[in-house]
C-alpha cells in the first residue's frame, strides 16, 4: 500500500482527500503546516506528498524546498496544490522540484489519475531506464542504487529528474525533443506542458554542478546529452 502526506490547512481539504485516497487504497498522512509535513516526511517516508503552498507561518514553496535540499526526502515526489493558476507559481514550484502542479477547485478523479502517474515515474516504469552502472567523464550514474555522484559526492535528484538524466544518457548524441522527453519521463497523456521539461533541465544542470554542462541545449529542436 503507497502512502501518501496530505498538506493542507483547510480541514475541508485534508478530509476530501483523505476519504478519496483512501477509498483508491492509499494510506494517508494528514499535516495542517509546514514543520508538521517536514517532520512526517522525515519519520514516515511518505511515497508521494500533497503540498499546499498557501498554508500558515511557513509556505509551501519553503516546504517544497526543505524537502528537496534533504537526502532524507530529497527522492520523495511532489505534487503541488493551490488556489493559484498563474504559470509563475507552477514555474517556481518546478525550479524547486515539484513533479506535478494542480490548482483549485479541482476534481479527485484528476486528482487520483496524476497521483497514479507519479507515482507511476517514480517507481520507474514507462520509458528507459539506466542499467547498470554508467560513467561518462566526472558523472556515474548507478542505477540499481538510484544513485548519482559528480566528481566522487553524491547527489540527490528526485525521481523525475533521475529518470530525465537517464533518458538523455540513454539517447547520448542523438537530439531529444520536449515532446519526446515528456512521452518518455512524464508519460503519455500527462498534464505538464513543454516548458516543464526546460525547468527541470535547468534545475538538473544546477544539481550536476559542473557536469551540468554535458546537457547541452540544440535551439528549435530540444536537448542532447554530449556525446
Amino acid at each position: 500500500m503507497k502512502r501518501i502526506l496530505v498538506v493542507d490547512d483547510e480541514a475541508d481539504i485534508l478530509n476530501l482527500l483523505s476519504y478519496n485516497l483512501r477509498k483508491a487504497g492509499f494510506e494517508v498522512l494528514l499535516a495542517k503546516d509546514g514543520p508538521e509535513a517536514i517532520g512526517l516526511a522525515r519519520s514516515k517516508r511518505p511515497d508521494l506528498v500533497i503540498l499546499d503552498i498557501m498554508l500558515p507561518d511557513m509556505d509551501g514553496t519553503e516546504v517544497l524546498k526543505r524537502l528537496k535540499s534533504s537526502s532524507e526526502t530529497g527522492v520523495i515526489p511532489v505534487i503541488m496544490l493551490t488556489a493559484k493558476g498563474e504559470e509563475i507559481d507552477r514555474i517556481i514550484g518546478f525550479e524547486l522540484g515539484a513533479e506535478d502542479y494542480i490548482t483549485k477547485p479541482f476534481s479527485p478523479r484528476e486528482l487520483l489519475l496524476r497521483v497514479r502517474a507519479v507515482l507511476k515515474r517514480a517507481a520507474g516504469t514507462g520509458g528507459k531506464a539506466v542499467e547498470g552502472v554508467v560513467s561518462f567523464n566526472e558523472l556515474t550514474v548507478d542505477a540499481p542504487r538510484r544513485k548519482v555522484m559528480v566528481k566522487g559526492a553524491q547527489i540527490t535528484l528526485s525521481s523525475t529528474e533521475f529518470k530525465l538524466l537517464g533518458e538523455l544518457l540513454n539517447s547520448k548524441g542523438r537530439v531529444r525533443s520536449r515532446d519526446s522527453l515528456l512521452d518518455d519521463v512524464w508519460g503519455h497523456g500527462c498534464y505538464v506542458g513543454s516548458r516543464t521539461v526546460d525547468t527541470h533541465i535547468r534545475r538538473l544542470r544546477v544539481k550536476l554542478k559542473g557536469c551540468g554542462k554535458y546537457i547541452e541545449t540544440v535551439r528549435g529542436a530540444g536537448y542532447r546529452f554530449r556525446e
